[in-house]
């Protein structure tokens, strides 16, 4: 016999008849009418094929099958609202396995170091964090949410913004010393100057390289022999002097600070590059969900905007 919705509701008017005593008692504890009661009963009994109560003008009492049915269904029934009420109190408490798909250079120098607090302040979470160069399909792939840095795909995800970083033109200072300082970008194209190329792992190939400062725009396809995919890589060959490269303000902060890196193009660093939360649906996401999204606002102090893509 296939499901029938109805059946459901059916057995709820069921057991509603029972505990009230009465069709009409029944009726006003499920806010329906009499008829209504009378009605929902009279399908239930004809998807079984059986007669479930005996009714007098003084009482209504069950069938032996009827009550051979309410017993066998009064277990299925309280099962269901523990269900119901276990999936309600996990719209509210951070619990369960969150996945969360990761931008390994975020995960590494911000997220890392960072994470303790948040693991002790939520002891019933299982957190799993997968770092990848790409987004993939996060849903077949089971993740609850994913952190990006790049505008999002067009998609059914909601994408939430959580900041912009400026992009900076780096290099050591040993570098400088041994190559000079450059006074503009367009420098960097007339072959005096390395390069340190990072590959976009959407397209395979090296980013191009921009420069901003205002409403004017400068690109140039940087030269060099050197092509990294690892934010790390490009860090620690750009200190040991390999090269100029670009790289995000995120995470950089005590590069610059200690001297490291020096950023040569001040003037020209108003490129930046978003980092995004992308989720499935924006319809009760869980509170799992919700308070990973709030940690990770407060590493970044970004403000939240949210758009489908």
């Amino acid at each position: 016999m296939p499901f029938d919705e109805r059946m459901l509701n059916g057995m709820g008017v069921l057991t509603a008849i029972v505990d009230c005593g009465s069709f009409a008692a029944a009726g006003e504890a499920l806010d329906m009418s009499q008829s209504g009661v009378s009605r929902s009963v009279a399908r239930l009994e004809a998807r079984l094929g059986i007669r479930l109560f005996d009714r007098t003008t003084r009482s209504v009492t069950l069938t032996d099958e009827g009550r051979r049915f309410y017993e066998q269904i009064v277990p299925l029934l309280g099962g269901l609202e523990e269900a119901a009420a276990s999936a309600a109190e996990g719209a509210s408490a951070v619990r369960g396995r969150l996945r969360v798909n990761m931008d390994p250079f975020f995960s590494r120098l911000v997220l890392g170091p960072r994470l303790g607090g948040f693991v002790d302040k939520h002891p019933d979470l299982q957190l799993e964090l997968i770092t990848r160069d790409q987004l993939g399909d996060m849903v077949a792939d089971g993740f609850d949410v994913a952190i990006r840095f790049g505008e999002p795909p067009l998609s059914t995800l909601v994408a939430r913004k959580l900041l912009d970083t400026r992009i900076l033109t780096v290099a050591a200072p040993s570098y400088l010393k041994k190559h000079g300082q450059p006074a503009q970008p367009a420098e960097l194209e007339g072959g005096s100057h390395v390069c340190i190329k990072f590959r976009d792992p959407l397209t395979g190939y090296p980013f191009s390289w921009e420069f901003h400062r205002g409403r004017k725009k400068f690109e140039m396809t940087p030269q060099g022999r050197l092509t990294v995919n690892d934010v790390g890589t490009l860090h620690s060959a750009c200190i040991a002097g390999q090269g100029i490269a670009q790289i995000l303000a995120l995470g950089a902060e005590s590069l610059l600070a200690n001297g490291k890196l020096i950023e040569l193009f001040p003037d020209w660093s108003d490129e930046v590059y978003p980092l995004y939360a992308l989720y499935p649906s924006r319809h009760h996401p869980p509170a799992k969900v919700r308070a990973f999204l709030d940690f990770v606002v407060s590493l970044t102090g970004g403000a939240a905007r949210d758009g489908a893509g």
